[in-house]
């Protein structure tokens, strides 16, 4: 029965606090064959520390939560809301989608976009978080649906992304999804 002890700074938020618990609990129970019920992880506050001949008092900034920048990011994009979307993104953004076609702006998406459809919108069955270092990766799987460029619509189409959050921003989206398979010639 694994017991887990964090030792944090003050200052974190409640919220910040139970994120961390949760995220460690469900790493543990990753590695450990443990039921939920026998994972314990706490969180205790010092007031200060020292460390590389320097004191400390307060930790610092959480990161936002990488699945909400991931739906801001997405819902933006269904609005075409580009100004809103772009400030989701790294300064070092690249998407890739079906076909290995590579691009670093919004705006050649949408240009590549309107080869291949009038309109999308993606709905969400699941998020899923990973976690790797200092970047989380969000994956999201679902259906699409929306309008043929000749104005026969679609619906029920599946699709994945896996979307790279970094410092709050999004670094890479890859994009899979079986559209090519139903794409009126």
């Amino acid at each position: 029965m694994p017991v887990v002890s964090i030792t944090l700074l003050p200052g974190y938020e409640l919220t910040t606090q139970q994120r961390m618990v949760n995220c460690v609990a469900n790493a543990v129970r990753s590695v450990i064959a443990t039921p939920e019920a026998g994972t314990t992880v706490f969180v205790n506050e010092v007031s200060t520390y020292r460390r590389d001949g320097k004191i400390f008092s307060e930790g610092r900034a959480a990161h936002p939560v990488a699945t909400q920048v991931v739906q801001s990011f997405l819902l933006a994009m269904q609005n075409r809301d580009l100004e809103t979307a772009q400030s989701f993104l790294h300064s070092e953004f690249r998407m890739c989608f079906p076909g290995g076609v590579v691009m670093h702006s919004l705006q050649e998406m949408t240009s590549w976009a309107q080869q291949r459809y009038a309109h999308v919108v993606k709905h969400h069955d699941l998020f899923e978080e990973s976690w790797q270092g200092d970047t989380t990766v969000v994956f999201c799987h679902g259906t699409l649906q929306g309008t043929w460029l000749d104005g026969q619509t679609f619906e029920g189409i599946r699709f994945m992304d896996r979307l790279v959050v970094q410092d709050g921003l999004i670094k890479r989206q890859d994009v899979w999804n079986d559209l090519g398979e139903h794409r009126k010639s």
